[in-house]
C-alpha cells in the first residue's frame, strides 16, 4: 500500500469536526460563529483556537462585521479548505481500504 498522508491541520478531532460541518454548506456559504459553536458543542475559546489554525492554513475565512451595533462573526470554508477536506477523506478511504486487505 502506498504511503498515505493525512493533513495534520484537518486531522485534529476538533478541526475535523469544524471542516466536516462547513463542507456540508454550499460552496461560498457562511455560518454564524454562535451557530457553529452550538452545532459542535464547543466553547467559544476552543472554537476560536481551532478556527485560527484553519485560517492560518487558508482553509477558512473568518469575517467579523456588525449587525447594527452587535458584532457578528461568520465562517466560510474556502475553496482550498474544501479541496483539502476532499483530499483528506480520499486519503482516509484509501487507508481504510488498505487496512482491509
Amino acid at each position: 500500500m502506498p504511503d498515505v498522508e493525512l493533513d495534520p491541520v484537518i486531522h485534529a478531532q476538533a478541526r475535523l469536526r469544524v471542516v466536516a460541518t462547513l463542507s456540508a454548506l454550499g460552496a461560498g456559504d457562511q455560518i454564524a460563529f454562535p451557530k457553529l459553536q452550538k452545532l459542535l458543542d464547543m466553547t467559544a475559546g476552543n472554537l476560536s483556537t481551532h478556527l485560527r489554525k484553519l485560517e492560518d492554513a487558508e482553509y477558512v475565512t473568518v469575517t467579523k462585521t456588525h449587525e447594527g451595533r452587535t458584532p457578528a462573526t461568520y465562517i466560510t470554508l474556502t475553496p482550498r479548505g474544501r479541496r483539502a477536506f476532499e483530499v483528506y477523506t480520499e486519503s482516509l478511504s484509501m487507508l481504510l481500504r488498505g487496512a482491509g486487505s
